[in-house]
């Protein structure tokens, strides 16, 4: 692992699970919001609505790109609420879960504008063609040169593909820039295919484990360690 700060001439961050968790997996989140909610349920239940509300949201139009942030999540959790049949819970976890990502959220803003004076900033997400407004909304806006969203484009992560559109938006070459993302698998690993110097937020997984730590060329438990 090394220090990359002095060899990289912008960042590419992933959103979702990066700027909105603080490193954690939306899955996570979403079990241990239903926990505290007192939902009855088992944790092999939540993981197939949680898979199964995943998969509809990115192959059905039913966000909308004016759609802010809570209105998306509060689709995600009526499509994961009703596979279990727990809908009378949505807006207990809904408010839980709004503000827990309202304060992640407001961290990362306060970083990133520090980093943003040295350094352009841009954005790479699977998400499902609001993000613009969900930035806006969490006061994000003006923070990125580029923003290159799955539905937008027509590419997701995994594919090296999609930090590559990234970086020809910055005018960069891949080598100068670094992926910063919560994801061995849809950040870290693809953005190094891609060319990139990579940085993994480390934090809570969806799955527990092991993770080859020598992949990443630094690792983070926090933003701040960015600065």
């Amino acid at each position: 692992m090394i220090a990359i700060n002095n060899k990289v001439r912008a960042y590419i961050f992933d959103y979702g699970g990066t700027l909105d968790t603080g490193g954690r997996h939306w899955g996570r989140v979403l079990w241990r919001a239903w926990l505290q909610a007192g939902i009855p349920t088992d944790e092999e239940s939540f993981r197939e609505a949680y898979v199964l509300a995943e998969r509809t949201l990115a192959t059905r139009p039913i966000v909308r790109p004016d759609f802010t942030f809570r209105q998306t999540l509060a689709e995600k959790l009526r499509l994961e609420l009703e596979h279990v049949g727990g809908l009378s819970y949505r807006e207990r976890v809904l408010d839980i879960v709004y503000e827990q990502t309202r304060r992640h959220t407001a961290h990362s803003v306060a970083v990133l504008r520090q980093l943003a004076a040295r350094y352009p900033l841009a954005l790479v997400s699977n998400f499902y063609g609001n993000l613009h407004t969900v930035l806006r909304e969490f006061g994000f806006d003006g923070l990125f040169r580029n923003v290159t969203e799955s539905a937008v484009v027509g590419v997701r992560k995994p594919s090296p593909r999609i930090f590559l559109l990234a970086v020809e938006a910055l005018g960069l070459q891949p080598a100068e820039v670094a992926v910063v993302g919560d994801s061995m698998e849809k950040d870290i690993g693809p953005a190094r295919e891609a060319g990139c110097k990579t940085v993994w937020m480390r934090g809570e997984q969806w799955a527990a484990k092991a993770v080859d730590e020598s992949i990443p060329d630094r690792i983070i438990n926090d933003l701040e360690e960015l600065l």
